[in-house]
């Protein structure tokens, strides 16, 4: 099996994360940083080649595929040039700043036909590939909704990070961790065709929301209500999947969050208290490393990535309706 070469665009601590989980059939040899030094310590670890500027990186005919993690504002730019050059990319989340960006990806994704996987990585947690599993065999019946909490507290002088300056991020809260849970939702759920929202800044003096709260309905009536959050002053991360036979309780992604767990509440015929089973994965997180996998898997297939820029698109879209009911614009 020939091994892929990857160019990483972005070297902080999101594009270290993804050169250790690189997987043995896949090389890194290029990486490129607006911070040159940090390009150089993340090319150390396979003495890769160090790029000053990342157009040099996606032309390399060294490199098939393209890591794209950088802030929001350089995400699409990043992606549509690597696409144009033949390059299969993994970008992260939320692929753009906004759907009138990712769209133009995407008309270059169709034309050149390559595969871009975009970087919704709480997929492939450990306790959600467990409820996926549970959910799909229809052990839950058919499933009616999801309530779902996603934050963190911030930390002293969040607001003068670049997630608070929207020309950089395209928003706040909401476009930051907002993502994740729509994504998950929209796994579990399907489209959701009618969205309610509200978005504000409660706490944080910068001018993008630190909270944003969803209730999302697909055309059968499943709803997701969710909530995102940075004054949220202990992580937090709590997911419940509701189905007509019981219930999936998930909470944790290791770390600060806490330590990965998911409970099966099974409604017995009588009904009362429910039969319980819980598993808990105290280990380190594998998510990055399992996801990578699927996409190469994806690529080798030669198989639709199974989250890509539509997934993005739907997401970007939800955030939008909720920034415009919110009477929030952050497209200047």
């Amino acid at each position: 099996m020939n091994i892929l070469r990857v160019g990483i665009v972005g070297c902080g601590s999101i594009g270290q994360k993804r050169a250790k989980s690189l997987g043995n059939s896949c090389q890194l040899v290029a990486c490129a940083d607006i911070d040159v030094h940090r390009a150089e310590d993340l090319a150390q670890l396979t003495q890769a080649i160090v790029f000053r500027d990342w157009r040099d990186l996606v032309k390399s005919s060294t490199v098939d595929i393209v890591i794209v993690a950088t802030l929001h504002d350089s995400l699409a730019e990043i992606t549509r040039a690597a696409v144009q050059l033949g390059k299969h990319v993994l970008v992260e989340k939320p692929a753009a700043r906004n759907s009138s960006e990712l769209e133009l990806v995407i008309t270059e994704q169709v034309k050149y036909g390559v595969k871009v996987h975009v970087g919704f990585n709480h997929r492939y947690h450990r306790s959600v590939l467990k409820a996926k599993e549970i959910a799909k065999s229809g052990a839950l019946g058919e499933l009616m909704f999801i309530r779902a909490r996603y934050g963190h507290g911030g930390r002293l002088g969040y607001e003068k990070e670049w997630r608070a300056q929207p020309a950089l991020s395209g928003g706040g809260e909401l476009i930051d961790q907002g993502p994740h849970l729509i994504d998950l939702s929209r796994w579990f759920l399907g489209e959701f065709t009618d969205i309610k929202g509200f978005a504000n800044t409660f706490y944080w003096d910068m001018p993008v929301d630190d909270n944003g709260f969803m209730l999302l309905k697909t055309d059968d009536k499943k709803v997701a209500f969710l909530h995102v959050s940075c004054t949220e002053w202990k992580n937090l991360f709590s997911m419940e999947i509701y189905g007509k036979s019981g219930k999936l309780d998930l909470s944790g992604l290791g770390g600060s969050y806490g330590p990965e767990k998911i409970t099966w509440y099974k409604m017995l015929p009588k009904m009362g208290p429910p039969e319980t089973i819980s598993w808990e994965y105290p280990m380190n997180d594998n998510s990055w490393a399992v996801e990578f996998d699927v996409f190469i898997n994806d690529i080798r297939n030669n198989r639709d990535a199974s989250a890509n820029l539509n997934d993005a698109l739907a997401t970007l879209k939800i955030i939008e309706s909720v920034y415009k009911e919110s009477g929030l614009d952050y497209s200047s």
